[in-house]
């Protein structure tokens, strides 16, 4: 499941976006402040960041900045009442991908974020192709050399995390953190037992291997 930070501090719009998107099928973190939000973003990474301009303590504007300079390159949508020329300059320039201009209507919302992520290389929200390796998160299923393999839940959104950022090293603690919760009280080698599975399951695939890198975690690489 993809994973969307929305920096917004109206709480009525949050909810309504977070209400949206999570029956989309998405994964929404809800922030009303860029300052946590940087701090957050240091530990769990996201797949698009949905950020308002106006906000107390740091614009969004600085927070797409500070985005930036840390090396975090998810791509970001601004949403903001500001509807002027110079307002969506300062907004690209700064580093941001898109720009909508509130009232949001929320479907338009949800077109914006599927092209975001074929940017990012990601085909849509629900499918990945990887070379000839095909994933659906609707039937959790994996097609490839002819054979369709249907995976447990957390298998597959491991498998489709890695696929999704080839060569994007995450540690077990993102991993955990992500598909089992932050209060989980699931133990780091979980992680490397649906890793071994998906070896074992994926071990004559001609597309990709998944990559031990010591003392940190896993990634995906081509054949």
């Amino acid at each position: 499941m993809f994973k969307i930070l929305l920096v917004e501090d109206d709480i009525a719009l949050s909810d309504a976006i977070k209400v949206f998107l999570t029956k989309k099928g998405y994964d929404v973190y809800c922030s009303y402040s860029p300052k946590y939000a940087l701090d957050e973003l240091e530990k769990y990474p996201v797949d698009v960041i949905i950020t308002d301009i106006m906000m107390p303590g740091m614009d969004g504007i600085t927070f797409i900045k500070e985005l930036r300079e840390n090396n975090i390159k998810a791509p970001v949508l601004i949403i903001s009442a500001k509807d002027q020329f110079k307002d969506k300059e300062a907004g690209f320039t700064s580093g941001a991908d898109d720009y909508m201009v509130k009232p949001l209507d929320l479907n338009e919302l949800e077109l914006r974020i599927n092209s975001l992520f074929r940017r990012a290389g990601i085909s849509n929200a629900h499918q990945l192709t990887f070379k000839s390796t095909t994933l659906d998160s609707d039937s959790l299923t994996v097609t490839t050399n002819g054979q369709v393999f249907e995976l447990p839940q957390k298998e597959f959104q491991i498998l489709f995390k890695l696929l999704s950022y080839e060569n994007k090293i995450f540690t077990r603690i993102q991993l955990m953190d992500e598909f089992w919760g932050i209060d989980s009280n699931s133990e780091e080698r979980t992680v490397d037992t649906h890793i071994n599975r998906l070896r074992d399951k994926f071990k004559n695939n001609p597309d990709f291997d998944i990559v031990t890198i010591r003392g940190l975690g896993y990634k995906a690489v081509k054949k």
